[in-house]
């Protein structure tokens, strides 16, 4: 487990075959320049390291709580059921069911526990990301200016990309 005492958002999966979706929350996290950790622990392999990580995390400074999981998926709602920080699961495609398995096992959790779900794979890992981001900017005026230049600059894109493709077709 590598920890630090100032990270703001634990990144956390189960398998470490679930490194290369993860990625992409890590990315958006280190471009956002927010401090964070990368766990590995399993719900079902590792039951009392999952409990000991959930009940220290708030306790060492972290705020928000990302988990990727596959198959089964309980990683986060076990996580969830052991701390008040938020959770936000990401579904990641790892068996025959391209990860259906995964996005219904995070977003079907019981009342009183709650995970916010992402999409399956990548796009749900960024999104988790910057949902993160949205949560620490609630506190953070520094952070909330960058976050509303990180979506001017997708407008931007998309308007660039407009004129892109008007002066292909012209």
């Amino acid at each position: 487990m590598k920890t630090s005492d100032k990270c703001l958002v634990s990144v956390v999966m189960g398998s470490d075959s679930d490194l290369g979706v993860m990625e992409e929350s890590m990315k958006i996290l280190k471009d956002f320049q927010i401090p964070c950790e990368v766990v590995l622990t399993s719900a079902h392999r590792s039951p009392e390291r999952t409990s000991a990580f959930a009940g220290e995390a708030a306790g060492r400074g972290v705020r928000v709580i990302i988990v990727g999981a596959g198959a089964a998926a309980h990683l986060a709602g076990v996580i969830a059921s052991q701390t008040l920080l938020p959770v936000i699961g990401v579904p990641i495609d790892a068996t025959a069911l391209r990860g259906l398995d995964a996005l219904l096992s995070t977003v079907q959790m019981p009342s009183g526990v709650p995970v916010a779900a992402m999409a399956i794979g990548k796009a749900g890992a960024k999104n988790a990301a910057l949902m993160a981001i949205r949560i620490l900017a609630l506190a953070d005026e520094a952070l909330q200016i960058k976050l509303q230049k990180y979506i001017e600059q997708m407008a931007r894109d998309v308007e660039r990309k407009q004129a892109s493709l008007n002066a292909a077709n012209t």
